[in-house]
């Protein structure tokens, strides 16, 4: 069974800084093989992707992050990673690691970031 534990979650303030961290287990083939994302949600908004990292290490992002996140893997230690730079109020929501095989969709418990002074 797939687990993903997102941490690196809290308050900071305008123009700070975050790192996510999502730690994955329990996939049927190597970890390094699985594309990884996330994805936030904001109160009464629908869930967004933020970041996407294929299994060969390409990576997009959502035009409202571009500059100022970075999606990385280490497929060593089995987890993906979110790095939050120039964070802005409007950045606040649960982030959520996901990834997916052929027959099913996985999701973490989320973590909540907020971005206020």
């Amino acid at each position: 069974q797939v687990q993903l534990v997102e941490s690196g979650g809290g308050l900071v303030q305008p123009g700070g800084s975050l790192r996510l961290s999502c730690a994955a287990s329990g996939f049927t083939f190597t970890f390094s093989s699985y594309a990884m994302d996330w994805y936030r949600q904001a109160p009464g908004k629908q869930r967004e992707l933020v970041a996407a990292i294929t299994s060969g290490g390409s990576t997009n992002y959502a035009d409202s992050v571009k500059g100022r996140f970075t999606i990385s893997r280490d497929n060593a230690k089995n987890t993906v990673y979110l790095q939050m730079n120039s964070l802005k109020p409007e950045d606040t929501a649960v982030y959520y690691c996901h990834t997916s095989s052929l027959t099913r969709t996985y999701w973490g418990q989320g973590t909540q970031v907020t971005v206020s002074s």
